[in-house]
């Protein structure tokens, strides 16, 4: 059975468990707060799952830094789209904000997380 958040992807996850994220809450005037390391559960260049310590309410607006292998990445804006308890922590799930509307879209973001995305997608046959 697919959930609900399978049903509404446009495009297909990939595993990118070895990808470092660092995330923080967007809070007043636009700076971040309290970053936390996750645990990248799956992505794609418009959306993430993730392991996170402590939960996000649906809506959050939080900021991402991605590292790894040939990437770094820092900044990307995203909003929480659901957050439930999954092992030792969170499983939130995050969309983009770059992707979300026209006004907000950014070239280079997009390219960004594509290139991410297809670093990982590589490894996912």
């Amino acid at each position: 059975m697919m959930s609900d958040s399978a049903d509404r992807r446009i495009k297909d996850r990939y595993s990118a468990s070895c990808l470092r994220v660092q995330i923080r809450e967007r809070g007043l005037l636009r700076r971040g707060k309290n970053p936390a390391p996750v645990t990248c559960l799956d992505m794609n260049r418009y959306g993430m799952a993730m392991l996170c310590p402590r939960p996000l309410e649906p809506g959050t607006r939080v900021l991402m830094d991605f590292e790894g292998k040939y990437i770094n990445e820092s900044k990307v804006c995203a909003r929480v789209v659901e957050c439930h308890p999954f092992q030792a922590g969170y499983r939130v799930s995050v969309q983009f904000s770059y992707c979300l509307n026209k006004k907000g879209y950014s070239r280079t973001v997009d390219n960004a997380l594509s290139r991410i995305e297809g670093f990982y997608n590589r490894f996912a046959s």
